[in-house]
């Protein structure tokens, strides 16, 4: 199967010529393939943030190529602008971006834009708003007298509506308390079976990456450090802490309970895998 996004050697070099130039991004090689839902983790200023903005065509590079479907986003023009429906970014801190009277108003910007008829526009603004667990009541309200979660989740709404076919999302769960930040990743995971959209999600947030993403990316001093399964990714915790990442905190206990003598598996990373294990050992069952 051919991927859905792709980049060949990709590198961006900020402020060039200057004594203010910097590498952010180099030599990046990366395939996604439809469907897929993608983590990327990294430490702050590894690059993630000026990765995930050439997907789209906001940046450009300063070499290397995007693909997109096989063809490179920046070919013509009317590709990179047509590129910017098909794979939506939602910012970190969305809900700063919100401007309009209303919430309605806000999630159909995109829609307008693609010059959608009313009647499409609609659809698409309620249906979005379903998606995020936004009521029909709160449509017509100000998106300055929601909540913080409410906030988000109308930002992201207004990226849905568009109706994306990779929805790439920059810490979708930051700020938020422990029940937001739940059902925001619960309604991201809906949205993607739901559609069978491919989903990116960039955060810092280990234990929502490792219960939530298909495979992982790791990102340290503008490159790809390495790639895998969450299992395979979390299973090398030495390499994640000794670039200043943590591991989901289930791993720490699972790694302490192995230092103390106890044959838990090393590729655990959600509480449902150390209780089976737990359960198994405690019925005398070792693991090889």
């Amino acid at each position: 199967m051919a991927p859905q996004l792709k980049t060949e050697n990709l590198t961006h070099i900020y402020s060039i010529d200057t004594p203010f130039e910097h590498v952010a991004i180099r030599d990046i090689n990366f395939e996604v393939n439809r469907g897929e839902y993608l983590g990327i983790i990294g430490q702050t200023g590894s690059g993630k943030s000026t990765f995930i903005q050439h997907l789209n065509g906001l940046l450009k590079p300063t070499s290397g190529k995007v693909f997109f479907d096989g063809r490179d986003i920046f070919e013509t023009k009317e590709m990179t602008r047509n590129i910017r429906f098909k794979v939506g970014l939602v910012f970190q801190y969305p809900e700063y971006q919100l401007f309009e009277e209303t919430v309605y108003k806000d999630i159909a910007f995109g829609p307008k834009n693609m010059r959608l008829t009313e009647s499409e526009i609609d659809e698409r603004v309620r249906e979005a708003a379903g998606f995020v667990g936004l009521p029909e009541t709160i449509l017509e309200k100000s998106p300055f007298e929601l909540s913080g979660g409410q906030k988000r989740r109308a930002a992201i709404a207004g990226v849905i509506a568009m109706l994306p076919e990779v929805l790439i999302l920059d810490e979708p769960t930051a700020g938020l308390d422990p029940k937001g930040r739940d059902e925001i990743i619960l309604n991201i995971r809906q949205y993607q079976r739901s559609t069978n959209s491919t989903v990116i999600m960039v955060t810092h947030s280990m234990e929502d990456i490792a219960r939530t993403v298909d495979r992982l990316l790791v990102f340290n001093d503008g490159r790809i450090l390495t790639r895998g399964t969450p299992a395979e990714v979390f299973s090398e915790s030495e390499e994640l802490t000794n670039i200043g990442l943590t591991v989901p905190k289930v791993t720490m206990v699972a790694n302490r309970l192995r230092a103390l003598g106890l044959a838990v598996p090393k590729d655990i990373y959600t509480v449902e895998q150390l209780k089976s294990a737990l359960i198994e050992l405690k019925g005398g069952r070792e693991y090889a």
